[in-house]
């Protein structure tokens, strides 16, 4: 099965379910959504501790980045 059709198949079972269940399975993929994105924010903090700590990058003010990203 191909992602496409996959997602075709998902859309029509969500569209099998009543309204009370449809929006329930809306909430359940924000929340898990949003579960993904703080995840994604939590290794990239963490990469960019280790790199701090290896030496790899050092630390500045918002001021120091914006002027370095304008030069």
């Amino acid at each position: 099965m191909t992602p496409k059709n996959a997602f075709a198949d998902v859309l029509d079972a969500a569209e099998q379910l009543d309204a009370d269940a449809q929006a329930e399975l809306v909430a359940v993929l924000s929340r898990r959504l949003a579960e993904r994105g703080r995840e994604r924010v939590a290794a990239g903090v963490a990469q960019a501790r280790r790199e701090l700590a290896a030496g790899q990058c050092q630390a500045m003010t918002a001021a120091e980045l914006v002027r370095e990203a304008q030069s």
